[in-house]
């Protein structure tokens, strides 16, 4: 895997393209001399947790002919400096699932998932306790 990075502009704005040619940008926030003008690399992190999870999570529901009709997560990062640097220390991942699906095997799904294979997860593991809740048609499970 890799991803080739292109300064923008003056200060912390910059295109990354990967391997197959997809493209996306990533700035910083006016605080540390950004213009805002994408998603911080620390934000692409939670967003990374996020699409794994949701992956995994639908793919595990699929084979189980689960019926999915929508599927929204909110994941919310909280960063504790360690030495000069602010990794995260906790991270909560909510998913909401909507359709004909049995809660017991949404929360197994999300079990499995950053339990055993959201590789963004397991990447975070050891610096960060990620926690998550699961709600099926508007019920926590």
């Amino acid at each position: 895997m890799k991803i080739q990075l292109k300064r923008i502009d003056n200060d912390f704005y910059f295109e990354l393209k990967n391997e197959r040619g997809h493209v996306t940008h990533i700035d910083s926030t006016a605080q540390v001399g950004g213009h805002d003008m994408a998603p911080s690399p620390m934000e692409y992190v939670l967003m990374g947790v996020a699409g794994c999870s949701a992956i995994d999570v639908i793919s595990i529901l699929k084979k189980q002919r689960q019926e999915i009709t929508d599927y929204r997560a909110e994941v919310d990062g909280t960063r504790e400096e360690v030495n000069g640097a602010k990794p995260f220390k906790n991270i909560t991942v909510i998913v909401y699932l909507e359709g004909d699906i049995d809660p017991e095997k949404a929360k197994r799904a999300a079990e499995l998932s950053f339990e055993k294979y959201c590789s963004v997860s397991k990447t975070l593991e050891p610096t960060a306790t990620i926690e998550y809740k699961v709600i099926v048609n508007n019920k926590v499970v």
